[in-house]
């Protein structure tokens, strides 16, 4: 007994291209379009794309570390 294609399991549940929010091609998952790729691919070479940090030193104000002094 062979599957016909309605009965066959997707690998991966459909998702929304994350550019233009159209169905996704498997093909080029996540994206819809070799257009969209490119875009996704534009902002990453670009920097849009940034992972927020805060330095750990700007937090205290003046630069120096609140460190216990130990003596000995």
């Amino acid at each position: 007994m062979t599957k016909t294609p309605a009965n066959v399991t997707p690998l991966r549940p459909k998702r929304p291209c994350p550019i233009c929010g159209k169905t996704s091609l498997r093909e080029l998952f996540p994206f819809c379009s070799t257009r969209c790729k490119d875009i996704d691919l534009s902002k990453w070479l670009t920097g849009s794309y940034a992972i927020p940090v805060r330095d750990d030193e700007d937090e205290e104000g003046d630069g120096t570390t609140s460190r216990p002094e130990t003596e000995g």
